[in-house]
């Protein structure tokens, strides 16, 4: 199967509330890059609501989705975090974050009550969310000799190429960002200008 070219993650922060039984569930939606980021707004929740009992939350990191993890904070394992992955899941949405902050209101809700009430929560954030598509794209260095400046920047029109930092002098260097489906095309391209050296960056 080919590498998926596109991912969807959301824009910006966004909350979501649902109640049931007296019980309040806050959810937040965050998107993230990195593992790094969970901690720091998990604590920053847990500052805000300091009397609510639970902080349960699931992240999904990275663009093919393999990265996820769940916690349940003390409510009865699965009954949290899961319910809140599956949602992202079902939606398909990676490099975010969703912490649901309960205060209990009194009556237990049993673990089908609690996997109904931190789902439907992150349903009500992910609804005020703005969901949107980007494209995996892959980062080249390519360096090559200034009287080949032509025949490179021809390349770089040709596909639209996003330079992402450029040095030109005898030896000239280019930082290229192009859309992953397009690699083998583009390097193709450019390997046929000689001489070149064309070195792979990173993915984004």
């Amino acid at each position: 199967m080919l590498f998926e070219d596109t991912y969807k993650t959301i824009t910006g922060s966004a909350e979501g509330l649902f109640k049931d039984k007296g019980s309040k569930f806050f959810a937040y939606a965050y998107p993230i890059e990195d593992e790094s980021e969970v901690k720091e707004l998990v604590d920053q929740l847990k500052k805000e609501h300091f009397k609510a009992v639970h902080h349960c939350y699931a992240y999904r990191l990275g663009q093919d989705r393999t990265n996820f993890r769940v916690n349940d904070d003390g409510e009865p394992s699965g009954s949290a975090g899961k319910p809140i992955l599956n949602v992202l899941l079902s939606k398909d949405i990676t490099n975010i974050l969703v912490v649901v902050v309960r205060y209990f209101g009194g009556t237990l809700l049993g673990v089908p009550g609690l996997i109904n009430a931190y789902k439907t929560a992150t349903q009500e954030a992910l609804a005020e969310a703005e969901i949107v598509e980007k494209t995996v794209n892959e980062i080249y260095e390519v360096r090559f000799e200034f009287v080949q400046m032509n025949d490179v920047m021809k390349v770089v029109k040709e596909f639209g190429l996003k330079v992402k930092n450029q040095l030109f002098d005898n030896q000239c260097t280019l930082q290229l960002e192009f859309r992953r489906n397009m690699t083998n095309q583009i390097i193709g391209k450019l390997e046929k200008i000689e001489p070149i050296e064309i070195e792979h960056i990173a993915t984004v």
